[in-house]
């Protein structure tokens, strides 16, 4: 699923009215009639009070709708408008007109912080001051007021988008945004959804089509892609009858020192649970009897050293290889992981150690292959491309970094990011209870051993991060969120593969712990 940008959203709303044969009104009044419907399909007439704020622009003109629907339908309705300014759009003014005319409460006029409502917990409230139309910082009194609703706690909707958030960058204050129960969107997700600077202020996202211009959603690029089953599925490769494993690949993992052999294994098993057809793990003296014992499937190289990895040499051929997984960063270590990669052609996965070698020593990315995957956490990658001061600044600086390189960058976070050129992807799976010590090496392996079997680089990462998610996902219905370990993890990927083909089933709820 697209994602799009605030300007490419009023370009689809112009697209509709021009190709479609609808003017902008019809269009606000067959949206709103959708948010009312959702609504109303869940309060059934329930007689709690519904307060709905409203602004001068077209989000406003959604909330005048919503207001005038409601009560139509005998729901105990108070509608406010928030008077920041003189200026108001047309089609606002229609509705506001159609509600004056219906209803025996006129809106109410918010002009300063002496005319806020009460307002109760147990009451319902309507966002509609902005949506995506906010482009400049909020007029101080209505900071306030977003601080006032927000005090409230009471269940709150907002429309599009929770008001005080841009649709392109940080807020201005950070306690000056809607937090909203649940947001719903016109047609498409937007990317504050998704990032964690952003995504905080709705613990609930749904998407209405409201029946844009097809040809304009098809034919335009959005600014990033969303990657749910829908999405995944058609990158999966099913197996031939006849095939045996060496059609399925070699993996090669290179990691390990003394005291973090543990994440070598992690990764060495992911690698084989995900479908390679052989796995070999290269590691210090001191991980023989450990990997042996723990993954007997796999097999081992062992360096020369005991404690950690001094000279990486093999007489394999494998097919994909994973490093940096508990490698450290000893001075013989960076040496021969500088003279692995002046060797290396293979498709490569570099995380943890590796990814911290080369933002010491960032010469050396001139020397990975193109389309190598690095699978750095927020920390990792801070030290490869510089601080940053917003999620939206990290993006940028993210994207510059890709297409300086030709690397694949898999921005480990609740939703990863994989960046790939000019293309960026969005991940939907996942959970807190992934945010748990060897789920990254967890990730580096599934990815190994997807490349191991056909998939190229980007299909790989893509297509290993939506099943890693998945994985935790499924396991976290048996254990919940604390209990999980990265093994979990690995226990459940095959039951990730099979959810591909699951017909959909209502959501099961999560305890939220």
């Amino acid at each position: 699923m697209k994602i799009f940008s605030a300007a490419q959203m009023r370009a689809a709303d112009t697209a509709t009215i021009q190709n479609n044969e609808i003017t902008s009104l019809d269009l606000m009044e067959h949206a709103s009639t959708q948010i009312f419907n959702l609504i109303h399909q869940r309060l059934q007439g329930a007689p709690l009070p519904i307060h709905v704020f409203c602004g001068l622009g077209n989000n406003g003109g959604d909330g005048l709708v919503i207001a005038r629907l409601l009560s139509e339908h005998g729901y105990t309705v108070h509608t406010y408008i928030v008077n920041f300014s003189e200026n108001r759009s047309k089609d606002f003014l229609t509705n506001y007109d159609r509600l004056k005319a219906i209803s025996k409460e006129w809106p109410t006029q918010i002009k300063c912080e002496d005319d806020f409502p009460q307002i109760k917990s147990d009451d319902l409230v309507i966002d509609a001051i902005f949506g995506i139309g906010l482009n400049r910082p909020m007029t101080p009194w209505v900071t306030k007021l977003i601080k006032h609703i927000n005090a409230a706690r009471s269940f709150t909707l907002a429309v599009d988008i929770p008001s005080g958030l841009y649709a392109d960058r940080s807020p201005d204050d950070p306690q000056g945004v809607i937090y909203a129960s649940i947001t719903i969107t016109f047609q498409v997700p937007k990317l504050v959804f998704f990032l964690a600077e952003t995504g905080q202020y709705t613990q609930d996202l749904e998407v209405i089509d409201i029946g844009l211009d097809r040809t304009y959603l098809q034919q335009t690029p959005g600014i990033a892609e969303l990657m749910a089953k829908n999405e995944v599925l058609p990158i999966y490769k099913p197996r031939h009858k006849f095939a045996h494993k060496g059609h399925y690949g070699h993996a090669l993992i290179i990691g390990g020192s003394y005291g973090k052999i543990g994440c070598v294994t992690l990764a060495t098993e992911a690698a084989l649970r995900t479908g390679s057809g052989l796995a070999t793990a290269y590691v210090p003296e001191c991980a023989y009897e450990i990997l042996q014992t723990a993954l007997p499937e796999a097999m081992l190289i062992t360096d020369d050293a005991d404690d950690y990895i001094t000279d990486i040499e093999h007489d394999i051929q494998p097919t994909a290889i994973g490093i940096g997984i508990g490698l450290g960063t000893h001075k013989k270590t960076k040496i021969a992981f500088e003279s692995f990669l002046r060797e290396n052609k293979t498709p490569l996965v570099i995380d943890a150690d590796g990814i911290n070698i080369l933002a010491m020593h960032q010469e050396l990315l001139t020397l990975l292959p193109e389309n190598t995957i690095l699978t750095p956490h927020s920390k990792e990658l801070e030290r490869l491309i510089g601080s940053w001061n917003s999620d939206f600044e990290k993006l940028t600086k993210a994207k510059e970094f890709v297409q300086k390189t030709g690397i694949i960058l898999v921005i480990k976070g609740a939703n990863t990011v994989i960046l790939y050129k000019d293309q960026t992807y969005i991940n939907t799976t996942g959970n807190p209870g992934m945010a748990t010590a060897g789920s990254g090496d967890v990730l580096t392996g599934m990815i190994v051993g997807l490349m191991c079997q056909g998939y190229n680089p980007l299909e790989a990462a893509i297509f290993g991060v939506y099943l890693h998610g998945s994985a935790g996902d499924i396991a976290i219905h048996e254990d919940g969120y604390q209990a999980l370990l990265a093994r979990d993890i690995i226990s459940h990927i095959g039951k990730s593969f099979l959810e591909l083909f699951k017909t959909p089933q209502p959501e099961q709820a999560v305890p939220n712990q």
